[in-house]
């Protein structure tokens, strides 16, 4: 059906559910990856991460390895070529971590030593393993608590304010009828997309070109010409398809080794990293330690809010798990106060990823929600509504849109809310203990400038080029129904260019922002092009080709709060003889602006669910102190949901176009696993009346822990 509004002619394609354009692709096994693409003359690299978490090289003994069969070469600090990292990149200074191979310092264990390059990678990973790297050692530390005596609190960034306040907090807690003061720790988790990180780099015609799994190659490109001091026309990186990425896909020590044996053997070079290398090379989620303090009247509403939290940083890089930002968006206070703060540690640099900050955040913010609804004798929803804000809490700048309340009176009706007995250890099936959780959740919808080219081809189908990345969210679907929406033609006739260095600056796919970015872009240069078209005339057979720049239309945008929010539900079982936990059900309402894709975004946000599953009972990166590393870096001893430990798991939206967005985008990409964790939380609190504020809740924290509920028949 075709609708006309205003000048604007739409198909109706976008909010229709439509299949992946490269589905068949995938499925057929036709699709290339990174590390799938053939070129003459390929040699292989394997890195050599260092066994020690804290000291100096003392030596690396490459000649025996050098006379293995294959073996090309081995690029340690001694012979590698000398690198730049003094500047500043899309998303903020480099970590050193990427700077490989340029001095002999060791600041974590897993830090890249060497570098071999041999014809075969069984080559290259045997000369690798054999390699000896002999090492002064010195003493580390590695342990993460509340209250270390090194936490300080950071600098202030783009990516917000490392301390908000407001009022009087003290003040306003020693007024309050009822006070919650509560501790909730995260720990370490991993990324862990199922295609690895692998990258291959060769010279062509004087250009360095990078054929890389990565979440946005004007990213990828611009941090290579930095690094090796070329102009930005002299770096192409391409990435055909991305299996997964998560935040971690960005610029990694792969990629500027695979360039560096490149440009030394003057000959294609692909370094593909392990599961375990990925460990300690890629970034990860920081684990936290976060206390709240909340203050309510007797009616519920808040009178203190107060939300702290500690995380982890390496000695040679700052990233910041900023978990209190959640809290300036939720709810308001007379008194307001968060803070982030940081140590230092010899670990890895963290980095983004899903949800960074909101999704630890959100647990701690929405189990405290939950028990001051348990301590006032409130409604957990109730007591959230009564503490909606109309403007932002902290910055108070007006909502662009905020549907929360939606979502949870769709969630409440669909769940079954009403039904639900508010005191906790009452329904039991044999030895399971049932309950109920729920929890809100908001994520930052942002844009990024971006550049787009629309072509009308000669034989009537039309042409995108946009320098995106499709990291298995079905991008180039999405791009397509915007394209073909705003042409008003049917979706087959669309054909996306992507993810290609030489197509221009773009967004990369990351923050919820990279729908809404490209989105932008492209319906701007469709406008033009249709303005162009409605002259008449035949299209050359070059065909008519309008360009877009979201530069100025972005910065243009008013300050506003801008957020995607939902609802999440989830039920429960707990096994009291063995400790187990079961999810049975969960679902999710979400506002996240206008959807363009059902199918695809139905699958972002399942997706993320999923992933609040693991975080709630699995996910936990341990590490040894011994040693600095990690027991079990692989994915037999790192646990996240299986497909038995998923259950129904339903999510759904309500309407909320963003007024300010040409297409109405928020974005879905990461607000699934915000709030996940903390519904299920609860539910457990729920289903046993014991309150578990340390993730994941682990079979032997709930057995430690104990269930506070009587046996049948054994009084209560």
């Amino acid at each position: 059906m075709t609708t006309t509004t205003g000048t604007t002619t739409t198909t109706g394609a976008l909010g229709t559910a439509r299949t992946r354009v490269e589905g068949r692709e995938k499925v057929t096994g036709a699709a290339r990856y990174s590390g799938d693409i053939p070129l003459p003359e390929l040699a292989h690299g394997w890195l050599v991460l260092s066994t020690i978490a804290r000291g100096r090289v003392r030596s690396v003994e490459a000649d025996s390895v050098l006379a293995m069969p294959g073996v090309l070469a081995v690029l340690d600090h001694e012979n590698a070529p000398r690198v730049n990292l003094d500047y500043m990149g899309m998303i903020g200074p480099p970590d050193p971590i990427i700077g490989v191979f340029q001095h002999d310092r060791v600041p974590f264990r897993g830090w890249p030593v060497a570098l071999v390059v041999a014809e075969r990678p069984e080559q290259a990973r045997e000369a690798a393993e054999a390699l000896v790297v002999r090492y002064d050692q010195e003493s580390h530390d590695i342990d993460f608590f509340a209250g270390h005596p090194d936490v300080y609190t950071p600098g202030d960034s783009p990516f917000g304010a490392a301390e908000t306040t407001k009022g009087d907090i003290e003040a306003e807690l020693a007024a309050s009828t009822f006070v919650v003061d509560a501790e909730y720790t995260t720990p370490e988790e991993h990324h862990n997309p199922m295609e690895p990180h692998a990258a291959t780099a060769h010279w062509d015609g004087g250009r360095l070109e990078v054929l890389d799994s990565n979440q946005g190659s004007t990213l990828v490109a611009g941090e290579l010409a930095q690094i090796f001091s070329l102009d930005t026309e002299s770096v192409r990186v391409r990435s055909e398809h991305v299996g997964g990425g998560f935040g971690s896909k960005t610029i990694r020590p792969h990629q500027v080794a695979a360039a560096m044996a490149a440009t030394i053997l003057d000959r294609p070079v692909r370094v593909v990293m392990t599961r375990r290398q990925m460990f300690s090379t890629i970034g990860y989620r920081s684990p936290t330690a976060q206390r709240v303090r909340l203050g309510a009247d007797a009616s519920g509403r808040l009178r203190a809010l107060d939300h702290r939290s500690e995380c982890v940083t390496s000695t040679v890089h700052e990233f910041i798990e900023r978990s209190a930002t959640v809290a300036r968006v939720m709810y308001d206070a007379d008194a307001h106060h968060t803070s982030d703060r940081v140590v230092r540690l010899d670990v890895p640099t963290p980095t983004f990823m899903r949800a960074p900050g909101e999704a630890p955040g959100s647990f701690a913010l929405e189990c405290a929600l939950d028990e001051l609804a348990e301590t006032s004798g409130i409604d957990p929803i109730a007591l959230r509504v009564r503490n909606e804000p109309d403007r932002g809490p902290v910055s108070g700048l007006p909502f662009s849109s905020r549907n929360l309340v939606a979502c949870y009176e769709e969630g409440a009706r669909r769940f079954g809310w009403a039904d639900r007995d508010p005191r906790p250890g009452l329904r039991r099936e044999g030895r399971w203990l049932l309950g109920t959780g729920m929890a809100a959740a908001s994520f930052h919808s942002g844009a990024g400038p971006s550049t787009a080219g629309v072509t009308a081809e000669a034989d009537g189908t039309f042409t995108v080029r946009i320098n995106a990345a499709d990291i298995g969210t079905g991008a180039r679907t999405g791009i397509a129904l915007v394209a073909a929406d705003a042409l008003a033609v049917d979706p087959d006739r669309v054909r996306v260019v992507m993810a290609d260095s030489d197509l221009g600056p773009a967004m990369i796919a990351g923050g919820s922002m990279g729908m809404r970015s490209w989105a932008w872009a492209v319906s701007i240069a469709v406008r033009e092009l249709r303005e162009r078209l409605a002259l008449g005339g035949d299209i050359p057979p070059e065909g008519i080709t309008a360009r877009s720049d979201t530069s100025e239309a972005i910065g243009a945008l008013s300050k506003k709060e801008r957020h995607s929010f939902g609802a999440q539900f989830a039920e429960v079982a707990v096994d009291v003889t063995s400790g187990e936990v079961r999810v049975r059900r969960m679902l999710g309402i979400f506002a996240a602006g206008r959807i363009v894709n059902p199918l695809t975004a139905r699958n972002q946000l399942v997706g993320g669910m999923t992933w609040g599953i693991s975080m709630a009972l699995h996910e936990e990166a341990v590490r040894d102190r011994a040693s600095g590393g990690h027991v079990g870096p692989d994915l037999a001893g790192y646990h996240f949901a299986a497909n038995a430990d998923v259950p129904l798991i339903e999510a759904d939206w309500v309407d909320d176009p963003d007024p300010d967005d040409p297409v109405g985008i928020k974005g879905v990409g990461e607000i699934g696993i915000v709030g996940a964790a903390a519904a299920i939380a609860n539910a457990v609190w729920h289903a046993t009346g014991v309150r578990h504020r340390n993730l994941p809740i682990r079979p032997d924290r709930v057995l430690s822990a104990g269930t506070g509920v009587p046996e049948p028949g054994h009084g209560g």
